[in-house]
């Protein structure tokens, strides 16, 4: 009777799989929400280059024009709200960039921490901004007079900037939840 002695190593089962994100592969969680982001993220550069060319779009290029209408160049406030999206244009078409690189390459065109860190911290940044910008453009819209083309490039430029406040804070939300799934896991 040859009865053999089992160990207990032999039976040990492997430990439980934990959710860690290095336990996922790549190709099979990111590309759902990395083409949710990338959406986002083109919404947002085509709101805020539809808000800098309504407002580029009005400055008069004659000389004798200049004598008698304004530009968005005359108010700071319209200045601000120029700038502010400028920089969430710069800053999309980086994260737009970034999101195609990643995608088509299945690569790292930064680290996925330092990019996870980085997109919460700047998008909230540059919901700020917007923000900011928009409820400033509005007093720089009541101290216009009706009927002039640049309060009407002005709502414009309002509205858009406002729209791309609401996909920018989209985008946050979609960062934070990677992020804060960055931290807990």
């Amino acid at each position: 009777m040859s009865s053999a002695a089992v160990s207990p190593f032999s039976q040990a089962q492997p430990p439980p799989p934990t959710p860690s994100p290095l336990s996922f592969s790549v190709a099979s969680s990111r590309p759902p929400f990395l083409t949710a982001n990338l959406f986002l993220r083109f919404l947002t550069l085509v709101l805020s280059a539809a808000t800098l060319l309504s407002l580029a779009a009005t400055s008069p290029t004659n000389s004798t024009l200049k004598k008698h209408s304004s530009t968005f160049w005359d108010y700071s406030q319209l200045v601000y709200c120029f700038t502010a999206n400028i920089l969430v244009f710069v800053y999309t078409l980086f994260q737009l960039f970034k999101g195609i690189c990643d995608i088509a390459h299945r690569g790292i065109f930064i680290s996925d921490k330092a990019s996870d860190y980085i997109s919460f911290i700047l998008d909230q940044l540059a919901g700020y901004l917007l923000v900011s910008a928009s409820s400033v453009a509005v007093q720089a819209i009541q101290q216009m007079h009706n009927g002039i083309t640049l309060r009407k490039a002005a709502v414009v430029s309002l509205c858009t900037s406002f729209a791309s406040f609401v996909v920018v804070a989209a985008s946050a939300l979609l960062s934070g939840y990677r992020f804060c799934k960055r931290i807990i896991w």
